[in-house]
Order: C-alpha cells, then sequence, then structure tokens
C-alpha cells in the first residue's frame, strides 16, 4: 500500500501527520494486548506506526482512521465534546462508521472525519 499521501499531512486542528510506516515486529498497548498500530505524539506532530503489512485495504483504512482520530484527541488543548467520552471502543466504532460512510481512509477523507468531529 502506498502510504505517501499521508507524509506531511496538515490535519485540521492545526496537526500535522509526519508519516505512517510499517514495523516488522509485534505491537502490544499499554495494557499487555496485542495492537493493529500505535501512534507518537510529539507536540502537534503524529507519527504512526502499523505491525503488519499484511492488513487487508478495510482493517488499513479502519486503523488509520481510529489512530488519527485518538490522536489528535488526545493532543488536543480542548478536544470536541464529541470525542471527549470516546474509550478504545468508541474510537474503533467511530473509525468503523466513518470508513463505511466516508470510504477509504486517504488525506481529504481523514480531514473529512476530523471537520465532522469538530476539530
Amino acid at each position: 500500500m502506498d502510504l505517501s499521501e499521508f507524509q506531511n499531512l496538515q490535519l485540521r486542528g492545526g496537526f500535522l501527520l509526519l508519516r505512517i510506516s510499517w514495523i516488522n515486529c509485534p505491537i502490544i498497548d499499554a495494557m499487555g494486548r496485542s495492537a493493529v498500530a500505535r501512534t507518537t505524539i510529539v507536540g502537534s506532530n503524529l507519527e504512526i506506526e502499523l505491525g503488519s503489512a499484511n492488513l487487508d485495504p478495510e482493517q488499513f483504512s479502519i486503523s488509520i482512521y481510529h489512530e488519527v482520530l485518538e490522536a489528535v484527541a488526545v493532543a488536543a488543548l480542548h478536544p470536541p465534546e464529541k470525542v471527549c467520552e470516546f474509550n478504545e471502543a468508541g474510537f474503533e466504532a467511530a473509525a468503523l462508521e466513518c470508513h463505511r460512510r466516508i470510504g477509504k481512509a486517504s488525506a481529504a477523507a481523514i480531514n473529512q472525519m476530523l471537520a465532522e468531529f469538530g476539530f
């Protein structure tokens, strides 16, 4: 999958997605569970690592929506109320709905999602 459209992507809310990259090792979340992706946030810059190059296109898309929405909600000084109460399941449900309604994750689709959530 070509990840170049996600390099240095200006996101709504003043965030910058520096890159999305594949890594060749398992990802474990803070609870000790296996995860598909992880995001590093430094100031307003985001970097997403995906742990499996074998993701099908749908799961790839949902993971991108999920990671971006969760990261900007965490990094925002004043996140929109719509996302303040989300837990992991809430971000996943929102990502799935965005994928179904907006379509495959792309630069434009990610920014559309952020606009709809109030960023």
